[in-house]
């Protein structure tokens, strides 16, 4: 299932559930208090210092603080401590941060996904929910003992810490493209998705 099914498979969880989710969601949508991007969510976090230098590094600041909406999967610095030795460094040193773009563009989609809205695809999709994210990459979400995983190697450890474009959900491990340089940040959608990889912390 692709996020252009969103908007109906949100609709048909609602009605399983009562609505009790999605409504307490856009509770939380209305708060005066809601960070204004899901860049502001990620800068105002003390576990994300290491995603907050590379969104800059890479020049997604200012795309990611832009209308959206998005749905970012942010790994902690942990996450990224969990990298091959050297591998952040390397992707810092590029001039042109190609690897660094595609890295990241794995882990956002041009939708807006609370945790109620990926459970809902999940099981409309038996099981899978399987999207594509603003770098091209395929993503395959599944439910397992009530956590939402990526890839069946990274957990969502912290979910639906909205912005007023978007929302951020906590993975416990960086999601890197296959071939990163062939998976640009700006990929066309009509080209095959990249698969991913990861090493989680935990």
């Amino acid at each position: 299932m692709t996020l252009s099914k969103l908007t109906t498979t949100a609709a048909a969880f609602v009605m399983l559930t009562g609505g009790v989710a999605l409504a307490q969601a856009q509770a939380q949508t209305d708060s005066p208090d809601m960070p204004a991007t899901v860049v502001d969510v990620v800068v105002g976090s003390d576990d994300h210092t290491t995603l907050e230098t590379a969104v800059i590094e890479a020049g997604l600041a200012e795309t990611l603080s832009g209308e959206g909406p998005y749905t970012v999967f942010a790994p902690t610095d942990e996450a990224f401590g969990a990298l091959p030795a050297g591998a952040l460094e390397a992707a810092l040193a590029e001039e042109d941060k190609a690897t660094l773009k595609s890295i990241l563009g794995c882990h956002v989609l041009t939708n807006k996904a609370l945790a109620a809205d990926v459970t809902g695809m999940i099981e409309a999709g038996n099981g899978t929910a399987t999207v594509t994210t603003l770098g091209n990459c395929r993503l395959n979400l599944t439910a397992v003992d009530g956590e939402v995983r990526i890839n069946d190697l990274v957990t969502v450890t912290t979910a639906d810490l909205e912005a007023g474009n978007g929302v951020v959900h906590v993975i416990n491990g960086v999601l890197t493209p296959v071939a990163p340089a062939e998976a640009p940040a700006d990929a066309a959608a009509d080209e095959p998705a990249t698969d991913v990889t990861a090493a989680p912390t935990n």
